[in-house]
């Protein structure tokens, strides 16, 4: 419970609570809303606390499934912040603008991506030394371009799993998109937003750096928990194997050495009397058999 009281504390001085002006607020979000002071409506910090936790254990598990959360923020106060957390746990995001179709058009978007790629080992290598100063510039330019809009999804063979959202009204065209797609959507919702648009709602305030910071450093931190548990169980995975691997090659080890001690032993057997242990081996469970065959004639007759 502590810790709820701290991280309440924590939302609290960050302004979390602060939403808009109550003439434009949203009918939907009244159960987030504490009260109304000077005009403005106040988020139910306990509220936001519980969602805020609610949305972290599940975006933890995407984490440790090992897919990929997409991190959207196209407004000046949140590109910073977002993108240098995204970065921090290696996932995708897109902080400067949304392209349409970044994600119902997702092939077209990775031909963009790989084209993007290819400039820029053609820089890197000096295969590009050949092409004029014009030219070479003119490559230098798309690449930045591309690298802008681009950069933060360059990584992303194919769909994200989940999308993280800051202003779910801001980026409403991302949110249209992952609804289409079936795609599992987190998001900062002010008082102005519809909380029912995305499937974690997170009641925040969304405008200011520090309310946006220490929201998308929590959900940060739930991605990095459940990737380190994913690396952990890895691991786990590698040494059992490796411990059945060491079992086996001893079970293989103790049945050679079994083979060559009963080779051994019927080599001396045979200067051993017929009752003794290097005679009691397999040669004597043979015998019977041996024993019908070696009467010619019996054998014949019998078959």
């Amino acid at each position: 419970m502590e810790n709820n009281t701290s991280l309440q504390q924590q939302l609290l001085e960050a302004g979390v609570h602060f939403g808009h002006l109550k003439k434009k607020w949203n009918p939907k979000m009244l159960p987030y809303i504490f009260a109304e002071k000077k005009g403005i409506h106040i988020i139910d910090l306990n509220k936001t606390v519980d969602y805020l936790q609610e949305s972290a254990a599940a975006i933890k598990q995407i984490a440790k499934s090992g897919k990929k959360i997409m991190f959207v923020a196209t407004k000046k106060q949140a590109k910073e912040i977002v993108t240098e957390c995204a970065k921090r746990v290696n996932m995708p995001f897109a902080t400067e603008r949304w392209l349409g179709g970044m994600l119902t058009n997702f092939n077209t978007v990775r031909k963009s991506v790989k084209k993007m790629q290819s400039i820029e080992k053609m820089l890197a290598d000096g295969s590009a030394e050949s092409l004029t100063k014009k030219e070479r510039l003119t490559l230098t330019r798309d690449k930045d371009k591309m690298e802008k809009v681009l950069g933060g999804i360059a990584q992303l063979g194919r769909l994200p799993a989940a999308l993280f959202l800051v202003d779910i009204g801001h980026e409403h065209i991302a949110l249209a998109e992952a609804k289409r797609l079936g795609i599992t959507t987190f998001g900062m919702v002010d008082t102005n937003c519809d909380p029912n648009k995305v499937d974690f709602a997170i009641p925040a305030n969304d405008d200011a750096t520090k309310s946006i910071a220490i929201i998308t450093n929590y959900i940060v931190a739930a991605i990095a928990e459940g990737l380190a548990e994913r690396q952990a169980s890895k691991d786990e995975d590698e040494s059992d194997d490796s411990g059945n691997e060491n079992e086996a090659r001893a079970r293989r080890l103790e049945a050679e050495a079994q083979s060559e001690a009963g080779r051994g032993g019927r080599g001396r057997g045979a200067g051993a009397p017929a009752g003794g242990p290097g005679a009691g081996g397999p040669p004597k469970r043979r015998v019977p058999s041996g024993g019908n065959r070696r009467p010619a004639g019996g054998g014949g007759g019998s078959r």
